[in-house]
């Protein structure tokens, strides 16, 4: 009897994913020169597109050039060639699956000593207790500057169209713009984007709208969306259920759901909060009680390894199960759950007790691994987390310079608004 994590998924656009088992987005800070994709990329996907899921969501590409993540993050604006995005697309579909871009735009989530802007909805910086300096001090954003956010994201998506995408997921969890947009605490304005949940999910809606009408009805799009920020008056589950109902007319095929950000960062395995699990599908709980009302598929991410837990998220009723970090280390676990074997070894776990530092160098460590897939090297997940960081620390440093020289250069050329 086949498992249902192997039955095909029909969306609302007519795309149908060959099964339930998606690879989440984790920003892999592999652009080349020039902020686009190269080799390193097109050897990950590919190596990806083999591992049998049957949807592959790229980690950030950012819309704004000004507006990164983090220096060696991918850029695809109008000025950007689309030849690199081409060659990615092929890769990453070469197994059959599906391909979706992540979309997304930082917000006040930029390091300190980034070039370019940090804008939020408000002047709220990223609090972080002693690390707080870690982040640049948002500006809030002018309504001029919000529209031209809304017309990047729908530029960014036809385009992703046009390299042979096939969808896009518009990223508002994790802290980013999106998601701070969404929150009371961080979205302290008193104008129409500002107060209510109504006005705070404004820039959300525009963003989804806009999108929807820059491309083909048949062309996938996606919503990451916190379940909760896991902060006392923050955005939270009936929020998330709100928000999700005002999507549902705007022509989202999905839904995914995870939840946190940088200062509570429940996504990295680190939960602040009881209703998360902290093995293995963080936010199953959450989930149930979402899906319960729900009028999209749901998709859902978060520290799910094993296959039962695989089942178990479906028997919940959610729709396409999400795997991030044990795809880092097994780039071929659904074949694997399919030939009724598991993943090999895991991450190591980092146990310290800063929360903050503890997050940054998980994350370092899910980036070495793909990085070490990229060059066609074995995944080591026995590397030293305190090892995954300084190397990260210091390859961003080079990028760093490389992205300042390359923002500075005659081809960057728009106006900042």
């Amino acid at each position: 009897m086949t498992s249902e994590l192997y039955t095909p998924l029909p969306l609302r656009s007519g795309q149908v994913l060959g099964n339930r088992i998606a690879k989440a987005a984790m920003e892999e800070n592999l652009a080349d020169e020039g902020q686009l994709p190269g080799r390193r990329l097109i050897t990950l996907y590919r190596r990806w597109a083999a591992g049998g899921t049957g949807l592959l969501i790229t980690g950030n590409v950012m819309v704004h050039a000004e507006a990164l993540t983090g220096p060696a993050g991918v850029v695809l604006d109008e000025f950007a060639p689309l030849e690199p995005f081409t060659a990615w697309a092929e890769a990453g579909k070469a197994g059959g699956g599906a391909l979706w871009m992540q979309i997304n735009h930082p917000g006040r989530q930029v390091q300190a000593g980034m070039p370019g802007v940090v804008w939020g909805p408000s002047d709220v910086g990223v609090d972080l207790g002693r690390h707080s300096g870690r982040f640049g001090r948002p500006v809030a954003m002018t309504p001029a500057q919000i529209e031209a956010t809304v017309t990047r994201f729908a530029l960014t998506a036809r385009r992703a169209e046009e390299a042979g995408f096939d969808g896009v997921e518009i990223h508002a969890a994790h802290g980013y713009l999106l998601s701070q947009f969404l929150s009371p605490l961080v979205n302290t304005r008193t104008d129409a984007w500002g107060g209510s949940l109504e006005n705070r999910a404004r820039l959300l809606l525009d963003v989804v709208r806009a999108v929807r009408a820059a491309v083909s009805p048949s062309f996938g799009v996606g919503v990451k969306l916190n379940s909760a920020d896991f902060q006392r008056g923050g955005f939270d589950a009936e929020d998330a259920r709100r928000v999700i109902e005002m999507l549902e007319p705007l022509g989202v095929d999905l839904v995914e759901l995870s939840g946190g950000s940088y200062e509570s960062p429940a996504m990295t395995g680190r939960p602040a909060d009881k209703r998360t699990q902290a093995r293995e599908a963080y936010f199953l709980d959450l989930a149930k009680d979402l899906v319960t009302t729900s009028p999209l598929p749901l998709m859902l991410t978060g520290g799910i390894n094993l296959r039962g837990t695989a089942e178990k998220v479906l028997d919940s009723g959610v729709s396409l199960v999400g795997i991030g970090t044990a795809l880092s280390v097994t780039p071929d676990l659904p074949r694997r759950w399919r030939e009724g074997r598991e993943a090999g070894r895991r991450l190591r776990p980092v146990s310290w007790s800063d929360k903050a530092l503890a997050s940054a160098a998980t994350m370092a460590q899910v980036r070495h691994q793909m990085r070490r897939v990229a060059r066609d090297r074995r995944p080591t997940p026995g590397t030293h987390p305190a090892r995954a960081l300084l190397c990260e620390q210091i390859r961003q440093r080079g990028a760093l310079r490389r992205y300042r020289a390359w923002l500075g250069s005659s081809r960057r050329t728009e106006p900042a608004a």
